[in-house]
């Protein structure tokens, strides 16, 4: 396994600071966001450290010079929007941006992109089926043609009112996996596995990793806090940010020796990225690369590479 982050807590950094960063705190990786150049629309979206809007061959060029002049891998290429949005415009946005983001995959020698399914958070998964159908063969088709591996991350994106009650990403329990990978059964669909969103979701992450280690594509090392008073005064159905925190590796509930024991004992050897979303940690650059500093140091009882 090899050790890196997501470039999505650094938006202040160009490309080559990042991948620098990266160099000099001993990262073997990381995974760089291609969201389209403009405003967030929300928290770690819309950074753009590859920008494949215009994407070709001397554009590639140039993030091969940086990332091998750091000798520091690419992870995959990381874009997080909402495809299957029922606001038509957005979902085909959201879905032209991602194409572009598995054609410039290849370009840079890389053969992992990561996103999300989406969901239209007001309707329930029987109702968002034919149009995850309708969005997602042509997407996988395009992967497969460019020999990318699409890793969905299991992220429920149900987090605060605005995603009540079904939240915006689909993918987020091995039951909905299983009904996915019967839909699309392709070799180049898979899963971005974050074992954080596991916890707050009372669900044992070891089984699902046993069960679907040929789809494990790519891996996120996040924790997350539950608060017990918290979520004995407000309980399951209220919004999850009222009682879940995430937190840095080793500062959460994320049992990480068991985690990385079952990673081993499945034969998981890709890349594991440490994905900071800590609020404690935002303050300032420099306490947002102290936390990859610190992520590090505790992940790297698990992980040598």
């Amino acid at each position: 396994m090899r050790l890196g982050f997501v470039s999505a807590i650094l938006p202040d950094l160009s490309l080559r600071e990042v991948v620098f960063f990266a160099a000099e705190a001993g990262f073997a990786c990381v995974e760089l966001m291609c969201w389209p150049v403009g405003k967030a629309d929300r928290r770690y979206a819309g950074v753009t450290h590859v920008d494949v809007s215009t994407f070709g061959r001397s554009h590639a060029d140039d993030v091969r010079e940086i990332l091998d002049g750091a000798a520091v891998e690419l992870s995959g290429l990381g874009y997080y929007p909402n495809p299957l949005s029922p606001n038509r415009q957005e979902s085909q946005t959201c879905i032209k941006h991602l194409q572009k983001v598995i054609r410039a995959a290849p370009l840079l020698g890389c053969d992992r992109v990561n996103t999300f399914v989406g969901r239209d958070w007001t309707r329930s998964v029987d109702d968002n089926w034919a149009q995850f159908r309708k969005t997602w063969k042509p997407l996988v088709a395009l992967a497969e043609d460019q020999g990318v591996k699409i890793g969905i991350e299991n992220c429920p994106m149900l987090f605060t009112r605005d995603e009540w009650p079904g939240g915006k990403n689909l993918a987020s329990s091995p039951a909905i996996w299983r009904r996915m990978f019967d839909e699309i059964p392709s070799p180049n669909f898979g899963l971005n596995f974050d074992p954080s969103h596991f916890v707050w979701q009372q669900m044992d992450f070891v089984k699902a990793l046993r069960e679907f280690k040929d789809r494990l594509f790519h891996v996120h090392a996040k924790d997350v806090r539950i608060d017990r008073d918290r979520l004995d005064a407000v309980g399951i159905l209220a919004h999850p940010l009222e009682y879940h925190s995430p937190k840095l590796p080793g500062l959460g509930e994320v049992d990480w020796g068991r985690f990385f024991s079952a990673l081993g004992d499945v034969g998981y050897s890709g890349p594991v990225c440490i994905e900071v979303e800590d609020r404690a940690f935002e303050g300032s650059l420099e306490a947002r690369q102290a936390a990859l500093h610190q992520s590090a140091t505790y992940l790297r009882n698990f992980v040598a590479g």
